[in-house]
């Protein structure tokens, strides 16, 4: 029920719905029970049941009071009046308006009810959309790495859609069915004491078992959300790899593996499927039963062994109003069993939205107004989780130079790469910008000194233009055609279809892979950053590609600080410094020609393989 309660939070604020509806649920319920109420009378006078004694008293118009005595006397008056001076038919027509009148009253009143509940589910549904997705914006990088995209995928979709199915579905039942239970309870006391505890000795035995159905699919509900997250993990690898799945011959077996999950998901919904429609398949039996229980315990009243003395118009009545109870009840039922299912999407959900962010400003963070003198690494060190991956690095990258990062994968390279813009926070020692903690600064501040060229074109589909000017709304086409000069990009995006206009696709998949990284640097030149980090820019390019997208960085890199990993040393030549990463630590440091020189040297070993490879 927590669950529940937090995820209902998201409706607030709650003034705007609850006053209103239930003001429109209590005139439903009252209207709704009116009706009811009416056929006492009616059968009554239909039936010649009223005595001379109380007969006469109808005549004579009752005195007003406010109160619902003073309501009913009042119509059985004009009511009885009517069928002595007019003839029943005509009585009879008055209480069918009047009915008729009670029921349009009653759908009206449910509808606008309804209304304030749309209101609510559509506005609570959005802002845990809403939160899910910026939470997921938010999280650090190193949360990814450990992450299926397809789980996360399957709790914006899935999930989310489950909590609208169940929970929200079921705001209407749990606080609108049960005003209209209470108030057909109320009248049935009026009806008849006696038989209405009778009922309620017998309706908590049929709950208790109802009970126990719902709990039981929380379980069920929970593993079923988890098979649809693998489904969903199994859907997406599948369509991103899809050229290595038919190169490989792996049809076959990404085949199997959908169809295992795909089958244990479906037995999984299916024995979600039956228990939930046991349980109001019992209500509706159960409630059979107490019927049948109502017709003999009342019959034997009317048929006058209880003091009781319980009239036919009133028993009519009170089986016509019972019957209207079976289906509050039954929709609270299905309410119930709703909530246990929903209960653990949003669990899932919710522990997304609880990952803390350990990357987020510093609470005396300030903005960082410009890059003056450099960036220094103090003594850093970095672990993933209980993994060392730096340690005790050292270094300094002067303003307008470039230090270059080579040495073996799973060095340490990447993560160095990775630190300097905070997608993850050091472990150990600092990282110095213009000589102050980069923690010190707002990240959005830091990053916007930054720009990132990597190895995968990281490309949305979206247009050549918007990609180039990510992030950016009002960009100028003067200033994005610029950029896409400088990064060698303009003469193909031109001889495109609709030139800068272009839908490149999911990916940028409809460009080769030359094309996708020239625009990747066409952004990072439109953004214009002091530093630059470049991840293994050229590759995966062919010579020719890597030709214009190194003349690209070229240009990129001029004025500007510079880190650049690369395992093509011939690219990292003329940068100002060398560092060799081995193992998380830096074992060589210098020159292109100095580290050369060294006959022991890595960088000398490194370079002597390239050549020979």
């Amino acid at each position: 029920m927590k669950t529940y309660l937090r995820l209902i939070s998201y409706a607030r604020p709650f003034g705007r719905f609850i006053t209103p509806f239930f003001i429109f649920s209590l005139l439903g319920v009252v209207f709704g029970i009116f009706q009811f109420a009416l056929l006492i009378p009616l059968l009554e006078v239909l039936f010649g049941q009223i005595d001379p004694q109380k007969a006469a008293g109808l005549l004579q118009k009752p005195e007003f009071s406010p109160s619902i005595g003073y309501l009913r006397d009042l119509f059985y008056h004009y009511f009885y009046r009517l069928s002595q001076t007019e003839g029943k038919m005509s009585a009879l027509y008055f209480v069918t308006g009047v009915i008729v009148a009670a029921v349009i009253l009653t759908n009206v009143f449910r509808y606008l009810a309804q209304r304030v509940v749309q209101d609510a589910r559509t506005q609570l549904v959005a802002r845990l959309r809403q939160a899910l997705f910026a939470k997921i914006n938010r999280l650090q990088v190193g949360y990814f790495t450990n992450e299926r995209k397809g789980d996360l995928l399957a709790r914006l979709t899935t999930d989310v859609g489950e909590v609208e199915g169940s929970v929200v579905n079921t705001l209407d039942a749990v606080f609108k069915e049960p005003f209209l239970l209470i108030g057909y309870f109320v009248f049935l006391f009026i009806i008849s004491v006696k038989l209405t505890l009778f009922t309620l000795i017998i309706i908590p035995v049929s709950g208790l078992i109802i009970a126990w159905i719902t709990k039981s699919l929380k379980q069920e509900a929970r593993e079923g959300q988890e098979s649809a997250g693998r489904l969903m993990s199994i859907i997406e690898e599948t369509l991103s790899g899809v050229r290595i799945i038919r190169s490989f011959n792996g049809r076959d077996y990404v085949q199997k593996k959908f169809d295992s999950e795909n089958e244990h998901y479906r037995a999984t919904v299916r024995r979600i499927g039956n228990k939930r429609e046991l349980a109001p398949a019992f209500s509706e039996a159960s409630g059979v039963m107490v019927v049948a229980g109502i017709l003999l315990y009342g019959g034997n009243l009317i048929l006058g062994t209880d003091e009781s003395g319980l009239q036919a118009s009133e028993f009519i009545t009170y089986i016509a109003t019972f019957s209207q109870v079976l289906r509050p009840a039954k929709a609270i039922v299905g309410a119930l069993s709703g909530i246990q299912r929903a209960q653990a999407a949003g669990e899932r959900i919710l522990a997304v939205i609880d990952v803390p962010e350990t990357v987020q400003d510093t609470p005396n963070a300030v903005p960082l107004d410009g890059f003056r003198e450099g960036i220094t690494f103090d003594d850093v060190s970095f672990a993933y989780g209980d993994k060392p991956v730096l340690k005790e690095v050292s270094f300094h990258i002067p303003k307008g130079k470039t230090v270059a990062l080579v040495g073996g994968s799973g060095g340490g390279k990447s993560t160095i790469a990775d630190l300097i813009p905070r997608f993850y926070d050091v472990t150990g020692g600092r990282i110095l910008l213009d000589g102050r903690d980069i923690r010190d600064y707002t990240l959005e501040s830091l990053r916007q000194q930054m720009g990132i060229v990597t190895q995968e074109s990281i490309l949305f589909n979206d247009t050549i233009f918007n990609n180039i000017a990510f992030g950016q709304p009002n960009a100028r086409e003067e200033d994005v055609v610029r950029a896409a000069k400088i990064a060698n990009a303009h003469d193909f995006i031109t001889a495109t279809e609709h030139g800068y206009q272009t839908m490149i696709g999911d990916r940028g998949g409809k460009l080769s892979g030359g094309q996708r990284q020239r625009l990747s640097i066409a952004r990072a030149v439109f953004k214009n950053p002091p530093v630059l980090i470049l991840d293994e820019a050229t590759s995966a390019l062919d010579t020719e590609s890597e030709r214009l997208v190194q003349d690209a960085l070229g240009k990129l890199m001029q004025g500007r600080t510079a880190l650049v990993i690369a395992h093509r040393l011939s690219t990292i030549q003329e940068a100002d410094e060398i560092l060799v990463v081995q193992e998380g630590r830096i074992v060589e440091r210098g020159h292109h020609q100095d580290l050369l020189e060294r006959e022991t040297s890595v960088y000398r070993r490194l370079t002597m393989l390239q050549q020979t490879s």
